[in-house]
């Protein structure tokens, strides 16, 4: 078997990889090779979609001192835009389903590994997709394995549902990786993928 090609999402020149919920063009701006989330102009999303994958992405939240919880740094990583992986400045803080890498509102990492606010840290992601039966039901739940920073925060999660605000609440075989606009400056560098082989669930 081949080794997986590495496919770069975002070619640190434009946004001809992205697009919007809507369909249209990403309002973020990029400079020195990283973009950044303008306020207001919404969610951008991969135009390539994918099913199991190994996902790497840097990101920096801006320091908001004056600001705490949901309101310091906030962005979020969604996989097949719909399970989303929180983005935060939750440095120093004890880590809940809210704060950075849990998965928002259902599952807590495993302990804090966040650096500070305008440090560049990185989410290692490798992703499962969801299986079907011949009808069209789900066979099998999503599983995902999150290093952040390079340590495991979740390791083999069966993701047993859709987060919030997901592109649709119904679990599909492929779909896009979408970055949120949570009206902060958050940035992002070195988003790559590699679509990894379907295999049993006892690989991965």
């Amino acid at each position: 078997m081949s080794k997986p090609e590495k496919i770069f999402l975002f070619n640190e020149k434009d946004f001809s990889n992205w697009t919007t919920r809507d369909g249209s063009e990403s309002g973020w701006t990029i400079e020195k090779g990283f973009m950044t989330v303008k306020p207001g102009t919404g969610d951008i999303m991969t135009k390539e979609v994918f099913g199991d994958a190994f996902i790497h992405l840097e990101f920096r939240c801006p320091d908001m001192p004056d600001k705490h919880g949901q309101d310091k740094g906030n962005s979020g990583v969604f996989i097949h835009g719909r399970y989303e992986v929180q983005v935060l400045d939750s440095y120093g803080v004890d880590s809940g389903r809210g704060d950075c890498s849990a998965i928002y509102d259902k599952y807590a990492p495993l302990f804090n590994n966040c650096r500070p606010a305008m440090e560049w840290q990185s989410y290692d992601i490798i992703f499962r997709a969801p299986r079907f039966s011949e009808d069209g039901s789900v066979s099998e739940k999503p599983r995902l394995t999150l290093l952040f920073n390079g340590l495991p925060v979740h390791n083999n999660l069966t993701l047993e549902s859709v987060t919030g605000a997901p592109l649709t609440e119904e679990m599909v075989a492929e779909g896009p990786l979408l970055l949120q606009d949570h009206g902060n400056t958050v940035s992002y560098r070195n988003v790559w993928m590699c679509r990894l082989p379907q295999t049993g669930a006892d690989h991965y």
